[in-house]
């Protein structure tokens, strides 16, 4: 029933970079919703050398017709030189229906870029 909706899992520096580029995603209807998990801390390996840095995960959900646009106006917001940008799909029959019903026709209004 709801087809090819999206969530995008997006780490950012901290919770004020999370806020802009969120915001801008839905005010741009680029996504539906935007959701904003501070106090996370990673530890990644990064040009040979193993790091650990607090940082803000956002979680965007959208429509797989928009993921290449977020995430090329994520890259050109983010902090970062390569901004974590990962896909997953939401399974059509798993759900809220109520809810993927508002985030299909939420993600589809024309785009205000």
């Amino acid at each position: 029933m709801y087809k090819n909706l999206r969530l995008l899992y997006i780490t950012t520096s901290d919770k004020d970079e999370a806020q802009k580029i969120g915001r801008a995603l839905v005010e741009e209807n680029l996504a539906a919703c935007a959701n904003i998990i501070d106090g996370m801390n990673s530890i990644y390996k990064w040009k040979g050398e193993i790091k650990e840095e607090d940082e803000c995960v956002l979680i965007v959900k959208t429509h797989y017709s928009r993921v290449k646009k977020v995430t090329r106006r994520v890259n050109e917001m983010h902090s970062y030189e390569v901004p974590c940008v990962i896909s997953f799909t939401i399974t059509e029959d798993e759900g809220n229906p109520e809810y993927l019903e508002w985030l299909e026709q939420t993600s589809k209004q024309p785009f205000e870029l």
